[in-house]
């Protein structure tokens, strides 16, 4: 959500931050809203100051004895005015927040300008693509014969589903876990189980309402699936005043994700890539605005540090203006290599939100000695998606024959197993 004052002060600054962004100007519309809300404000103070003094006009007339008839009168004449100058007021405050809450996150000014993705620069890459002696296969085509069945997800739930049997449920599994542990244990953050199903109000504040409802799923109770814990991790300090001392909070949880994917008809259709239903492993900090900046870098090193530790060949991507989301002001996009598509596929984006989300939650810190309160700064990212690491595993690691070696990282976590094989 937009500061207000900040508005007022630069409106030349948001149109050139939505600019950037590829979208129209927005600030006269804004200002003149703004205007209009305040200046009923300002009606309405004014008229319950009147009727205030008349109230007391009318008892000293009273006490003398006088008629206050034509004073009652004119005090029922505000009230009914200031009853419907409220419910005016009220309608053009909703309608300034409603498309207040439509305006996306400024970018910060040292992320690329840029048309589409195409755009996206390279920070630095990881790790060398395998070399095979043979072609290499896609996932689906390797987890057919691996425990891997679209098929049969289909005739439970649609398209976009998959059902994982045997060895890889539990190699799904032994990466959450795996995940969760690098994170919990040894990168700091607090593991977190978090609702699934969440309120309006939760979803608004990380961004995801109002303009992006048709990507979500809705439940017949008001509830909404999450689309990642993201969602109900940073929704842990909504309308909370943090003390300083406490900052920074990271959080992480491994969750299941659900995304209508609306807008990706014909993107993705085969295999794991892009599904309704995934699990992810989440990380979330609350932090001041001074520490945001070198927080998004640590963040992005903690999901850097599984795909080095499972050894898969990766980059990162600084976003441009036109492919950054909603709510970040900066993204770091981590690409996995995978051989079959022979391209970088994203598994985690890591951003750094400001105080956007912040405002729209009422998630506030107060310096120790300090009266005033300030907005907390937000990150979000992914460490990792799951099913795209496991996808990620079946094509860097793939043999001959359709088995795969399992990293040394994952065995532990897999009983000892080395190698996934067709036969069981």
């Amino acid at each position: 959500m937009l500061d207000l004052k900040w508005l007022r002060d630069q409106p030349e600054a948001l149109d050139h931050a939505l600019r950037r962004r590829g979208l129209p100007a927005m600030a006269a519309d804004l200002l003149d809203r703004d205007a209009a809300v305040r200046e009923l404000q300002t009606e309405l103070q004014q008229a319950q100051a009147r009727r205030n003094l008349l109230s007391k006009e009318i008892g000293k007339l009273q006490a003398q004895g006088g008629d206050p008839a034509g004073l009652i009168a004119e005090v029922g004449a505000l009230r009914a005015s200031i009853q419907a100058g409220e419910e005016a007021f009220r309608a053009r405050a909703a309608t300034l927040n409603e498309l207040l809450a439509t305006v996306p996150n400024p970018l910060a000014p040292d992320v690329p300008d840029g048309a589409d993705e195409s755009d996206n620069l390279l920070l630095r890459s990881w790790g060398e693509p395998p070399r095979f002696d043979f072609e290499p296969k896609e996932h689906d085509e390797l987890g057919a014969r691996l425990g891997m069945d679209f098929e049969r997800a289909a005739k439970l739930s649609g398209a976009r589903f998959v059902v994982l049997s045997g060895a890889l449920a539990r190699l799904e599994r032994a990466l959450g876990t795996f995940m969760l542990d690098v994170q919990a244990r040894e990168h700091g953050y607090t593991e977190v189980a978090p609702p699934l199903l969440v309120r309006d109000h939760v979803l608004f504040g990380t961004g995801q309402l109002p303009k992006f409802a048709e990507d979500q799923f809705r439940t017949t109770s008001d509830h909404w699936l999450i689309p990642t814990a993201e969602v109900p991790l940073t929704n842990l300090v909504a309308d909370e005043i943090i003390d300083a001392e406490q900052l920074p909070l990271r959080y992480t949880a491994w969750t299941p994700c659900f995304r209508s994917e609306a807008g990706s008809a014909g993107k993705d259709t085969k295999g794991m890539i892009r599904q309704h239903q995934f699990t992810k492993v989440e990380l979330v900090s609350i932090v001041r605005p001074e520490q945001s900046a070198a927080e998004h870098e640590r963040m992005t090193a903690c999901a850097e540090e599984i795909l080095r530790r499972l050894e898969l060949p990766y980059r990162v991507m600084v976003l441009c203006s036109a492919d950054t989301g909603f709510a970040a002001r900066k993204t770091y996009d981590i690409e996995v290599w995978l051989p079959g598509q022979g391209r970088y596929r994203e598994i985690s984006s890591c951003s750094n939100c400001g105080d956007f989300q912040a405002r729209r939650m009422g998630a506030r810190f107060r310096a120790k000695g300090e009266r005033e309160t300030r907005f907390v700064h937000t990150l979000n990212g992914s460490g990792l998606a799951v099913g795209r690491t496991l996808i990620a595993i079946l094509e860097n690691y793939q043999q001959a024959d359709g088995s795969v070696v399992l990293p040394p990282a994952i065995r532990p976590y897999m009983g000892g197993l080395e190698r996934l094989s067709p036969d069981g």
